[in-house]
């Protein structure tokens, strides 16, 4: 039959004996010695206490009957006391007498033996109590195993709340684009490179005039409305929005988010932006203001990175490509999509174009072929 401490090494299970007869002392201390267990004893419960304290032992058997404390008086101590309340404890007793053995499991006894004791019945029950020791041992590890997970993932979401609050935090100033690299740990990203970009500008024809005939809050709030509609249709199509330009935007779509068809997703960009501001362009010359919205696309590379100085920096896209737009959107009429020559030779045959002709731009040297954008 195996035993079933089989798993448990004898010669580390530790049992404290107390009993102030000493004959009883030494006759219990034999037998469990010779089943290969420490053995520790005391002659009275006040010593108990203190061995208990002392020399942590994995079980206690304990006579009822002392003078100065009795068994049950100290069992109750053992209990209350949070060093030594997990440790197991075997009343024995000299009679089956129910009140004291009820008494007993009352203050916290976890199992009882009747003397004279049969040897086998002690050697079981004494096993019984040892694998409630170890199990106990276990448990508590296994909890202090899962109270540090539980504070792992307590700091864990502590963190990514954090994070998440710094993310909301950032999104209110910067694209999503440059938010992710950020809060991902992608910053490597955001030096100095080049590649080729689309560049898109936007902008609301008879502006000017409009400010100088209208107060403040009108003109604020006819901006806010063109930025709350255009807004979300340049976050959808993955555009990074590197700045407003009071009645407009400059938005870059391929950097830091590589997109191959950059070009075709800025003219798709550019198509829901004039269909989403068509009615708000109706609903402003109701009210007597004629601000129909042009939009620009150049395709080329750019010099991209941070810019600025201590305190203040932005994501810029630097380059002939941004004041080829800028000067392509100048001729844009209101409401209309022009796009140079490089953005053109890229788009698929889903998007219709014709050739508006060759301009002569301000601070180039050389003609620029213009197309529209066929809605």
């Amino acid at each position: 039959m195996t035993d079933v401490l089989d798993d448990v090494k004898l010669d580390k299970c530790k049992i404290l004996i107390v009993d102030d007869i000493q004959d009883n002392v030494i006759m219990l201390g034999a037998h469990l010695k010779s089943k290969g267990y420490n053995v520790i004893t005391a002659n009275n419960g006040v010593k108990a206490l203190s061995l208990a304290v002392q020399e942590s032992p994995d079980l206690i058997m304990m006579d009822i009957n002392m003078p100065q404390l009795s068994g049950l008086d100290a069992c109750a101590q053992l209990k209350q006391n949070t060093a030594t309340r997990n440790i197991p404890v075997i009343l024995v007793t000299a009679h089956s007498d129910v009140d004291d053995i009820v008494t007993g499991f009352e203050v916290g006894a976890d199992d009882y033996l009747i003397k004279p004791y049969n040897y086998m019945e002690m050697q079981a029950r004494v096993r019984s109590m040892l694998r409630v020791r170890k199990f106990q041992e276990e448990l508590l590890i296994a909890n202090k195993k899962l109270d540090e997970i539980n504070h792992s993932l307590e700091e864990k979401v502590k963190q990514q709340v954090s994070e998440l609050e710094r993310a909301n935090k950032l999104r209110r100033f910067f694209s999503p684009q440059i938010v992710e690299t950020i809060v991902g740990d992608n910053e490597t990203m955001l030096n100095e490179h080049r590649r080729e970009i689309s560049v898109v500008f936007l902008d609301l024809r008879n502006f000017t005039s409009f400010a100088e005939q209208n107060d403040a809050a009108k003109v604020i709030q006819t901006v806010n409305e063109l930025h709350s509609t255009v807004g979300p249709l340049i976050f959808k199509h993955r555009g990074t929005l590197e700045r407003f330009t009071g009645d407009g935007m400059m938005v870059f779509l391929g950097d830091p988010e590589p997109i191959p068809d950059h070009p075709e997703k800025a003219v798709e960009m550019a198509l829901d932006i004039q269909a989403a501001v068509d009615p708000l362009y109706k609903r402003w010359l109701e009210q007597g203001y004629d601000l129909p919205l042009g939009v620009s696309i150049a395709t080329g590379e750019a010099s991209l990175g941070t810019i600025g100085f201590e305190g203040r920096v932005d994501y810029a896209a630097i380059g002939t490509v941004t004041n080829l737009s800028a000067r392509i959107c100048s001729l844009t009429p209101g409401g209309q999509i022009y796009i140079d020559e490089s953005t053109e030779a890229k788009l698929t045959n889903a998007i219709s174009r014709e050739l508006i002709g060759s301009k002569d731009l301000k601070g180039f040297s050389q003609n620029h072929r213009v197309f529209k954008v066929v809605r």
